[in-house]
């Protein structure tokens, strides 16, 4: 009788500290991404794949949270090229171990007080549309905010910076 109550207050405190943890670590990221949340203005850096060469061009970024979801909504705007506008929904898993269907491979915290938020996943990118690890870098920060995407064809061992976008608060 005595092992079976021992047992059962064992494993009741292991759920309930699985559950716990798995719980914060979401509303963590949630909380990361809800600094995120308002207006942002700054550059596109992009490689132009046909010339070999990076491209700057102004960008600016709302950030907003859908009611109290995991859903955050991202409207992109570029003043010289309003053709290119485009939104973003960001989704964060309840396990917390995606957004969208980037697998999360790390968060930190950085000695400044901003957050970095590293996701990985398999895709296609380039002109060829080849087969490539994609890499996003969010780094949350008070007034910064910045978006790196880095690629690693399957064909190479040296990953690329295909863009970053780079804000400061408004």
């Amino acid at each position: 009788m005595k092992k079976s109550l021992a047992i059962t207050l064992i494993c009741t405190a292991i759920f309930t500290t699985y559950f716990t943890h798995a719980q914060k670590k979401t509303q963590t990221l949630r909380a990361d991404f809800e600094k995120a949340c308002g207006i942002w203005k700054g550059t596109l850096t992009y490689l132009d794949y046909s010339s070999g060469k990076p491209y700057s061009m102004s960008a600016d970024l709302e950030v907003k949270r859908r009611d109290a979801s995991n859903e955050f909504l991202f409207i992109y705007t570029y003043p010289k090229e309003k053709s290119a506008n485009t939104e973003q929904t960001i989704i964060i898993s309840e396990d917390e171990k995606y957004i969208g269907k980037e697998q999360i491979e790390s968060r930190k915290d950085l000695p400044d007080g901003s957050v970095q938020i590293v996701t990985q996943k398999s895709g296609k990118d380039g002109n060829d549309n080849k087969d490539a690890l994609i890499k996003q870098i969010y780094t949350i920060g008070k007034t910064s905010f910045s978006i790196r995407k880095e690629v690693l064809f399957s064909d190479d061992n040296k990953w690329i910076k295909r863009h970053e976008y780079v804000f400061t608060r408004s």
